[in-house]
């Protein structure tokens, strides 16, 4: 259906479902961090996140 009405660029290849997603103490979603991990390339954590238990758990279920 995606791909029908809006198109081929806006279809998923692939998707995980994660139980939280790392956020500030301030509750914004830390997506660069996020993009890095699912890339597979070096973060860091940063000093204002919420739980940092969060990340790893990403971290594993991406295959990372």
């Amino acid at each position: 259906m995606v791909r029908e009405q809006i198109g081929a660029v806006a279809t998923f290849r692939d998707v995980t479902v994660v139980e939280a997603l790392p956020k500030t103490r301030s509750g914004k979603i830390l997506r660069k961090t996020m993009r890095q991990i699912a890339d597979h390339e070096q973060y860091t954590v940063p000093s204002t996140i919420e739980d940092p238990a969060v990340l790893e758990a990403l971290r594993e279920q991406l295959g990372g």
